[in-house]
């Protein structure tokens, strides 16, 4: 028989619960708990309130005690990054920050390709001890879910090679790990065939193996002017659908024409989007497709930020990601980037915190997470302050002194 925890007591629990999956967000919607606690029983919520109350209702419990300053959030949801990868991207950095720009740098042989390279030559070990540093990284900074794509391998075993180490990183983590197959990243600079041959041959020689192998029950393509086209990544994601894979879209982030692409083939969600128009914002926000804007990028590459506020008041869903990659986005810190995009797009603190849980969680397909609810998974963190909207307010300098992943203590500082 699992014994129940009561942890607490905290100064205030911000639950998330009980607010629209879509649309915007006022501060005034949010819910405190103060003096709280959460009762804890086999990795799951099993009650959550006034700690006092709890400790009366549930006398045989034992108490985790809670003796500082303490708000808690639940744990967040990184729903978009690259963190399986060997090598370095500073010469890009350095040749951008010299005026190239990323679709120059690609065509010149940096970019995707350069990182293809390195991470072909790295074994599963070196690539499991990557991921694994950067998973935990996020781990510390209160990210309890996290996404991470292919797309580094760029052939069948390169490609193999990477969601296998994906997958034993997420048996050796604490974190939750969503591996996503990114295949479709660029055309290889070694592959002898046009981009729909190689769609195809990834469809017939590598999908199959992802099956067979339990590797990944996602897949996702880059549509853009340096990647895929529109026409060809729509028959893609069509088949993928087909096949039983659940379906997401680098899209808009330079060019439109993705987003029309993920909306059309039900993907789960559409990424970047940087470039979005009204068009294409109404578009996204009529659909069941979550926006994930992700500020990293936009950081990385001096590009404009995606449209949050516009798609938040035209009724979309909208998560924040990271896009952590050695190219675009090497910061990786998802806290200091919602808060800066927070300060650009004008986002509450309700919308920040919704789009970095359970509107994140949506992205991914996983509704027990994001939310500190009855029945939902034990995974939350505590911030060494009094008042909630001072996480923000610190901009990623104020970290949790404490997270929990399935009701259990890590990261205590």
């Amino acid at each position: 028989m699992n014994q129940s925890v009561l942890i607490g007591p905290f100064t205030q629990i911000l639950p998330l619960d009980a607010l629209p999956v879509k649309g915007a967000l006022t501060d005034d919607r949010l819910h405190l708990i103060e003096a709280g606690g959460i009762l804890v029983e086999a990795g799951k919520i099993k009650a959550i309130g006034q700690f006092d109350d709890l400790y009366r209702q549930f006398p045989q419990s034992s108490i985790q005690e809670i003796t500082q300053k303490a708000v808690v959030l639940p744990g967040f949801v990184d729903a978009h990054t690259h963190a399986c990868f060997a090598g370095s991207r500073a010469l890009d950095f350095a040749a951008r920050n010299s005026g190239k720009s990323y679709l120059e740098i690609a065509a010149s042989g940096g970019g995707i390709w350069r990182t293809v390279a390195a991470t072909r030559e790295a074994t599963e070990a070196e690539l499991l001890s990557k991921t694994l540093d950067h998973i935990n990284a996020f781990l510390r900074q209160g990210v309890t879910t996290i996404e991470v794509k292919s797309g580094y391998g760029l052939s069948v075993d390169a490609e193999l090679h990477m969601l296998r180490a994906i997958r034993r990183a997420a048996h050796e983590s604490t974190a939750t790990i969503i591996s996503t197959c990114l295949a479709a990243h660029m055309l290889p600079r070694d592959f002898t065939g046009d981009h729909q041959s190689y769609l195809t041959y990834i469809e017939h020689e590598l999908w199959p193996l992802i099956q067979k192998e339990k590797l990944s029950k996602r897949i996702d393509i880059f549509i853009e002017r340096s990647a895929f086209s529109s026409e060809t990544s729509l028959i893609y994601l069509q088949k993928a659908r087909q096949a039983g894979f659940s379906v997401c879209v680098h899209a808009d982030q330079f060019t439109t024409g993705g987003s029309a692409v993920a909306v059309k083939t039900g993907a789960a969600s559409a990424d970047h989007l940087e470039a979005s128009g009204q068009k294409e914002i109404e578009h996204i926000a009529a659909s069941k497709t979550v926006a994930i804007a992700l500020p990293g990028a936009s950081m990385g590459l001096g590009e404009p930020f995606a449209p949050a506020r516009a798609l938040l008041d035209a009724g979309a869903t909208v998560a924040i990601a990271s896009d952590f990659n050695p190219g675009s986005a090497p910061m990786g810190h998802l806290l200091l980037q919602a808060s800066v995009l927070a300060t650009y797009q004008k986002l509450s603190t309700a919308e920040v915190f919704a789009g970095l849980t359970f509107r994140a969680a949506k992205a991914l397909e996983l509704y027990d997470i994001g939310s500190l609810q009855t029945g939902y998974v034990g995974d939350f963190q505590a911030y060494p302050t009094y008042d909630y909207r001072e996480i923000l307010y610190s901009q990623g300098r104020m970290e949790p002194f404490c997270v929990w992943k399935r009701g259990q203590p890590h990261n205590i500082r």
